[in-house]
């Protein structure tokens, strides 16, 4: 339900899980958990075998927030990498993060248009978050959530509206994706709180369980099927899921199995449904409730620590 623009006390966001013992007691308890949660189920269904070459509704105002991104990534050729003895973690990230802190709020005005003005100020400090942090050069799966948060807070002010559903995947997350994969390469960004081999992906994971959705009836393609670079180069460009694994498969080398353990486990299932709803348990245990990823998260007027009813 969106809320009343006009009338709605708005805030900064700020941290609030401040101990480990914070995430059972009030976090998993939260609104905003509860939220987030029901964002990702509702984003989960609606590209429920669906591909991303399929027709779908384009709003204008999805369009004016893709172009957010579209200019974060124009900034990354404006903004080259340095030369520097370290191979990881490049110090020209820091100029361009600088250039998106001063530049957020007149980007996310631009998009949302006066009606939603008074909500800029909160929700652009998710988009902020959701690009890496610019001390430790890194980016991961909290600053995935904080992206998840943002598109959440477009929804609650109602800038965007249930048939925005499929392009918010298909459009938004899939273009917020690509500058991220850019920003990683190009910036060698290190990954936060990885845990190396047995984490699912150095990076994402939210694409994982959107992607694994849109293959849920699929006649042919298996899991068992996505380790096979030949499938990933096919169909990359109509499944998500699939663009991850290509992505992966040409950033490291080696077996699968061995640099990407836990996706080759993966494979063994037999449905894409039981992956799908083990993906959204383990998000919940890797992720959601992991202390070192959500001591970041920050809550505001939209996205509370009040206890949700």
């Amino acid at each position: 339900m969106s809320l009343n623009v006009e009338t709605h006390e708005f805030m900064i966001p700020e941290k609030g899980v401040k101990q480990p013992t914070d995430i059972a007691e009030k976090w998993e308890k939260s609104e905003a958990y509860r939220d987030l949660l029901g964002f990702i189920g509702a984003m989960n269904n609606a590209v429920k075998n669906k591909k991303m070459r399929d027709e779908y509704h384009v709003s204008e105002m999805m369009e004016k927030l893709v172009s957010i991104m579209d200019a974060m990534s124009q900034w990354i050729d404006e903004i080259p990498p340095i030369d520097q003895p370290q191979r990881f973690g490049n110090k020209a990230y820091r100029d361009w993060f600088k250039r998106l802190q001063e530049n957020a709020n007149g980007l996310v005005r631009d998009a949302l248009g006066e009606k939603y003005a008074r909500a800029v100020d909160e929700v652009s400090v998710y988009l902020i978050e959701s690009v890496g942090n610019s001390t430790r050069i890194d980016y991961g799966t909290g600053h995935e959530l904080a992206f998840v948060a943002f598109m959440c807070c477009l929804y609650k002010i109602g800038a965007l509206t249930e048939s925005d559903a499929v392009a918010t995947v298909f459009r938004l997350f899939a273009r917020y994706l690509e500058v991220m994969r850019k920003l990683q390469l190009v910036y060698m960004l290190e990954p936060a709180g990885s845990q190396g081999v047995w984490c699912l992906d150095d990076y994402q994971f939210i694409p994982f369980i959107w992607g694994s959705s849109q293959l849920l009836d699929h006649p042919r393609l298996k899991p068992k099927s996505f380790p096979n670079p030949e499938i990933c180069e096919s169909f990359s460009k109509d499944y998500i899921f699939l663009g991850c694994i290509q992505h992966i498969n040409k950033v490291k080398t080696g077996p699968f199995a061995e640099h990407s353990n836990q996706l080759w486990n993966i494979s063994a299932v037999q449905l894409w449904s039981k992956v799908n709803s083990g993906l959204i348990k383990m998000y919940k245990a890797e992720v959601l409730s992991k202390f070192p990823a959500i001591q970041h998260f920050l809550f505001g007027s939209l996205l509370t620590l009040k206890p949700a009813t």
